[in-house]
């Protein structure tokens, strides 16, 4: 057994193998049976469930992205993106948005032409996209070429600060042969823009991904299976080039929908998990669970619809079990006929970037518009109709650590568990303009630590992702290595998240997910 980063004793086997196939929700180990002390010293700590609090009178309510009002940021347009005129798409399908320290740009990479192309667009700002022309494709800006007689499925792009230089970013393709077999290859880049082929990944399903969980240092494999219907297997290595190959029995069940997740009323089909994305935000993994409503195939293509799926969060503090507290729609297919997001949403590779003080999603959206083909027509192949037709690249926004608050219109209090830092100031994200947040520490017992009583503590009244909470005569970093707890006083306002920074700049030693501005790497120092 062995212990992680937050005080999680991970269990000899690894990863676990007892998930079962049922409708049950899956069970959270770590939230049945938490760290009798957790150790804060990683990122921001986030309420998104009951992991750090021991009691509370306040409320918690999650919260759902908005769409950006550039939205979408990318259209097809170009002669690849266009795709004859059959399916035209500029959405990533999977795939990923980056922040690249190295050149100070956004990237994103996306499908270009329905199962055909695997492009980069560049920005400066991630609002206004540029497509550069590139050598892979003269004349495009694809990065690989679509070899003879092979369709582009789905498709992870990574960016792996950690790499050699000539594997900074990392990329899996599921190719479809046309007649033949289907299966995944990988890739390496220095840049994004000249990519090697490094070799075959092993049998998986269409939308197979991965992510790297920078908590364990481990590539993970999101590997499409069917159980009863849609759901993933996990598969993990220290190295990418040897997580991509594995034996039939290396995977595990890991994900899957339960009886929580109601079907959509105008579908009707149980709902199933479509693709999983996964990224390290702050002190967690941040999980993106596209969610499918239907129609199936043979029904969208009879129709010339796209199918639904929806974006649903959840988190993992073990990098393995999920809790989903919140089945609504995160980011959401509009169900509009007409719209550019009328359906079959995916989000990219990376899931978020941190600009500013909010959190960015990109990810794809599908019309059903702009094609040749009427309802029923299929043109090259039994996928090509309309239901694929018009992908978007849209854009939604969060505040910064904006998953849930902690939240009263009167008084309350928040405790947490017994918790030890090494840092020395402690931070709050917040939204209290008009009204108040005191802090006091204790000792594991509620007894409180002099001076850090709600009486010598500054009032915070700020609408602030980062600010910092300090008291009258007492500096925190005298209490490093105690065995502590937080009694968060609010008054009228919103309470995310909380962090020890050793720093009065207050950098979390947490990570940023796919980067952003003023960031040199994956971490917040």
């Amino acid at each position: 057994m062995t212990t992680s980063y937050n005080g999680i004793a991970l269990p000899g086997e690894w990863p676990p193998s007892d998930i079962g196939v049922g409708d049950d929700p899956l069970p959270v180990p770590y939230l049945s049976s938490p760290p009798a002390v957790i150790p804060v010293d990683v990122g921001r700590q986030l309420f998104v469930d009951d992991f750090l609090i021991e009691s509370t009178t306040l409320e918690r309510v999650y919260h759902a992205a908005k769409v950006h009002d550039a939205a979408p940021v990318l259209s097809p347009e170009t002669e690849l993106e266009l795709n004859r005129g059959q399916c035209p798409v500029a959405a990533p399908f999977n795939d990923g948005a980056w922040y690249d320290p190295a050149d100070g740009t956004f990237k994103l990479f996306y499908m270009a032409g329905w199962y055909d192309g695997a492009a980069m667009a560049m920005s400066d700002d991630g609002i206004n996209w540029r497509r550069p022309k590139l050598d892979a494709v003269p004349g495009t800006n694809a990065v690989i070429p679509r070899p003879p007689d092979h369709l582009r499925d789905g498709a992870m792009v990574w960016l792996d600060h950690d790499a050699a230089p000539e594997e900074r970013f990392k990329m899996f393709v599921y190719w479809r042969w046309i007649g033949h077999r289907q299966g995944g290859k990988v890739y390496t880049s220095p840049d994004g823009i000249r990519w090697a082929e490094r070799g075959m990944t092993s049998p998986s399903g269409d939308n197979t991904t991965f992510f790297y969980n920078p908590f364990r240092r481990k590539f993970v494999f999101s590997i499409r299976h069917k159980w009863q219907r849609r759901a993933r297997s996990y598969h993990e290595h220290d190295d990418f080039l040897r997580v991509s190959p594995w034996r039939d029995d290396d995977p595990v069940r890991w994900a899957r929908t339960d009886r929580l997740d109601r079907p959509d009323p105008l579908v009707g089909i149980a709902p199933q998990l479509y693709d999983l994305n996964a990224v390290a935000y702050e002190s967690l993994m941040l999980g993106a669970f596209a969610i499918f409503h239907g129609p199936e195939n043979d029904r969208a293509a009879e129709l010339g619809r796209p199918k639904i799926n929806d974006l649903q969060l959840a988190y993992s503090r073990d990098g393995f079990h999920w809790h989903r507290p919140h089945r609504e729609a995160f980011i959401g297919a509009s169900r509009r006929w007409g719209s550019w997001n009328y359906g079959y949403i995916h989000a990219s590779g990376g899931v978020c970037l941190v600009v500013g003080d909010e959190l960015w999603f990109y990810y794809g959206a599908f019309s059903g518009q702009g094609s040749v083909f009427k309802p029923g027509e299929s043109g090259d192949y039994p996928h090509d109709n309309a239901m694929y037709a018009g992908g978007h690249t849209g854009l939604a926004t969060l505040r910064r650590d904006g998953f849930a608050s902690m939240e009263t219109d009167g008084e309350g209090e928040l405790v947490t568990r017994p918790l030890k830092f090494s840092g020395k100031c402690l931070f709050v994200n917040i939204d209290a303009p008009g009204g108040e947040l005191r802090v006091e520490v204790t000792d594991q017992r509620g007894n409180v630590i002099e001076p850090f009583s709600l009486a010598n503590c500054r009032p915070v009244r700020a609408d602030s992702t980062r600010e910092r909470v300090a008291w009258n005569g007492g500096e925190l970093a005298t209490l490093a290595g105690r065995e502590v707890r937080f009694r968060f006083h609010l008054r009228r306002g919103r309470l995310y998240a909380f962090w020890v920074s050793p720093s009065d700049r207050g950098v979390s030693r947490g990570f940023v997910a796919a980067g952003g501005p003023g960031f040199s790497g994956p971490v917040d120092e």
